[in-house]
């Protein structure tokens, strides 16, 4: 029998976990998902939602990880065989996000070519949809494949593969570099904006509050997707790297931690932002909400315009964004490609860096599909189901696994044994009360508001396509969980 994995040391799993919170959304969703629902307002349900739902779940998972060393899927059926597909839904939703999720690094990888000559020209808008997409008009004029993006498809998959090759030890070893580069450019980007002119007007209008947003239950249901999606909560990978860590480790402190750290970095995320955004909308002599833009256009259209009116270095500063992006896109992913690699290892004991193959080649296969001329409709397509049903789906049966089929109790003093400080009976009561009933209420008022208005105006077949794929996840979960008598 193989020697289970462990990590090389504490400091290995912290940077590890923080990587997979960290990503490309602390830098292009929670800045403008901050500013929609309140600007400084939204740190409000924002915090609520961390310390209410985000915390104890990642508790929750550290803690059934840690105990049973295994994977998501056989972490629930030590405690209940008939569970085992809960967890294979959270790893296959994972597997769903980042066959999109590649694809978005690999616009990263193009564009960081790109900055070295600022090919993007002058007008980034008319480079990003016509020229370097290429976009149809809707989602089912396909279009072929676009070879550009194919290309930095393969550089994003070899570059997972090799940094997960062999679990844990190699994961332990390029977190050091793909956590703190980050970081370290993000700072540089946070002093270089906050020192353009016009600063003042973007943090201003970043975090000035309206506190009337609050009665709106968009707000509350955005800020718990946010920490949900922000955390890697519901997707298995806390699970299996906790699993990872040697029998004597903390377990509260190191969710406290990677909790906090993660959201600091998203607020300084919003401030570089927004203070570039000041700066652009005072060379263009314009308001700042004119600037304002969300998901790829923040990234891919109004970084590079801002880049381009930098009085010097625009390259430099052009290079060093899409390396950022590249470094906080790389955890996230491989950490998701690393929990279903973990759960099928369990279930077959292939040889990881063979099983790492079969994944990510059948992760780019899949991936093709957002390499098309149609592609980005179709990334947003399955980002919306998974995200927001399948990833709260994954973390409403965690809740209701632990809160009611195994006990939380028990979880509670296993984790409470082994930590720096202990967590009182508040925990059983969000595991069991206040998660559950959030959810559900979440899931249902998202439900209803999409039958009075299809999200994003698409029509029925391509949201059916999408709730298909969710489906499928499903099913599959089911059939995975099954296991050959022996």
């Amino acid at each position: 029998m193989a020697q289970k994995e462990h990590w090389d040391s504490r400091t290995a799993f912290i940077l590890a976990a923080i990587g997979s919170a960290i990503g490309l959304g602390n830098i292009w969703r929670f800045p403008y998902i901050a500013y929609k629902y309140g600007g400084g307002a939204f740190l409000i349900p924002y915090f609520v939602a961390l310390f209410t739902a985000g915390i104890p779940l990642l508790i929750l998972e550290f803690a059934l990880g840690h105990r049973t060393e295994k994977s998501a899927p056989y972490a629930f059926g030590t405690f209940k065989t008939s569970w085992k597909w809960a967890g294979w839904l959270a790893v296959f939703v994972g597997f769903g996000i980042v066959t999109y999720y590649a694809v978005i690094m690999a616009w990263s990888f193009d564009y960081f070519v790109y900055s070295f000559k600022l090919s993007w020209g002058t007008n980034p808008g008319n480079f990003f949809y016509p020229k370097f997409l290429q976009l149809s008009h809707n989602p089912f004029q396909i279009g072929g494949l676009r070879g550009v993006i194919i290309l930095g498809l393969v550089g994003t998959w070899v570059w997972i593969y090799f940094s997960i090759i062999k679990g844990a030890k190699s994961v332990g070893k390029v977190v050091y570099v793909t956590v703190i580069v980050p970081w370290i450019v993000l700072l540089v980007l946070f002093v270089r904006g906050i020192t353009l002119p016009g600063a003042q007007e973007g943090l201003r209008y970043f975090l000035t509050p309206n506190f009337s947003a609050l009665k709106d239950p968009a707000v509350w249901f955005n800020a718990y997707s946010q920490i949900f999606f922000t955390l890697s909560i519901g997707f298995g990978v806390m699970i299996a790297y906790a699993s990872f860590l040697p029998r004597k480790s903390d377990i509260i402190n190191n969710a406290f931690i990677i909790a906090l750290s993660n959201c600091v970095t998203s607020f300084i995320g919003g401030l570089t932002v927004f203070s570039t955004l000041g700066y652009l909308a005072y060379q263009k002599g314009v308001a700042v909400s004119s600037v304002v833009a969300k998901g790829p256009g923040l990234a891919f259209i109004t970084y590079p315009t801002v880049i381009n009116l930098f009085p010097f270095a625009q390259p430099f500063f052009g290079a060093i964004f899409f390396l950022m992006l590249l470094t906080l896109g790389i955890d996230s992913a491989f950490s998701l490609v690393e929990a279903f690699s973990a759960a099928a290892a369990d279930k077959w004991k292939i040889r990881r860096p063979l099983l790492n193959g079969i994944i990510s080649g059948i992760a780019f296969l899949i991936g093709l599909l957002f390499t098309t001329r149609s592609g980005l409709y179709w990334l947003d397509i399955f980002d919306h189901y998974l995200a927001n049903y399948g990833l709260v789906i994954a973390a409403l049966l965690e809740a209701i696994f632990v809160g009611y089929i195994i006990g939380p109790e028990r979880l509670r003093k296993y984790a409470n044994q082994l930590s720096d400080f202990s967590i009182g009976k508040w925990w059983t009561f969000m595991i069991k009360i206040i998660i559950p009933i959030t959810l559900i209420w979440v899931i249902i008022w998202n439900i209803k508001d999409e039958i009075k208005i299809p999200y994003s105006g698409y029509t029925k077949g391509a949201l059916g396509i999408g709730l298909l794929f969710l489906g499928l996840l499903f099913i599959m979960s089911f059939i995975f969980s099954k296991e050959r008598s022996k």
